[in-house]
């Protein structure tokens, strides 16, 4: 993709950095590029990394469209355990016996998740709820009823089993979110379940092996 700065605006494929909020990465980019209009296509969680679409001037007329896509991510989950926030932004509980849980029954649970579901958000989300993000009201405590919404996983690739850590490959439709994902699989198997680790790896065509970082964007 070219990065060169055009009047018509820009296109970015930018690989976000681990602890870095998508909107982190959108105002470094403000501030860099001198521009003050600039967005990115669908967020990712800051305990997240990978593959983040940026568009700036006219180009921003297209997010809508590259929120739309498919997307893809790698990941692991850690069963066991859980967390308030279904990743390590929040404490883990006590392990749990997990000796019980065979390869069969993580590949047989993963399959239960193909296809088109219905998911409960997390609580530690960016939704908006009476103009305030599902996270603010989570981080003090307060419980709020979200929603459960429909999406679409085709495909759920169990990648590798080294016990409590399991390693996957997702392939879903917008507004999936990996965190509830770990959560229900955990409860499928009936010993709960966290997020550890996700990188975004493919946004439609887009791929983040052709993604730049912050750094190596050019004015």
């Amino acid at each position: 993709m070219d990065h060169a700065p055009t009047d018509e605006g820009r296109v970015l494929l930018i690989d976000k950095p681990y602890e870095w909020t998508s909107f982190d990465v959108v105002n470094k980019l403000r501030y860099k590029l001198k521009i003050k209009k600039i967005g990115h296509a669908g967020t990712l969680d800051p305990l997240a990394t990978g593959l983040l679409i940026i568009c700036t001037g006219k180009m921003t007329k297209r997010i809508e469209e590259f929120m739309g896509l498919e997307k893809e991510y790698t990941g692991k989950f850690v069963i066991g355990q859980t967390t308030p926030s279904h990743d390590l932004e929040t404490q883990v509980s006590a392990a749990t016996d997990i000796s019980g849980i065979t390869e069969t029954m993580i590949q047989e649970t993963a399959r239960t998740f193909t296809g088109v579901i219905s998911q409960l958000p997390p609580m530690h989300s960016a939704i908006k709820i009476g103009g305030k993000r599902a996270y603010q009201f989570a981080r003090k405590g307060k419980e709020v009823a979200l929603q459960p919404r429909q999406v679409e996983i085709s495909s759920f690739e169990i990648t590798d089993i080294k016990p409590p850590e399991i390693s996957f490959r997702i392939v879903c439709s917008k507004g999936t979110y990996i965190r509830s994902i770990a959560r229900d699989f955990g409860d499928a198997l009936g010993v709960g379940a966290y997020l550890s680790h996700l990188c975004r790896t493919r946004i439609g065509p887009y791929l983040l092996s052709n993604a730049i970082t912050i750094e190596e964007v050019s004015v």
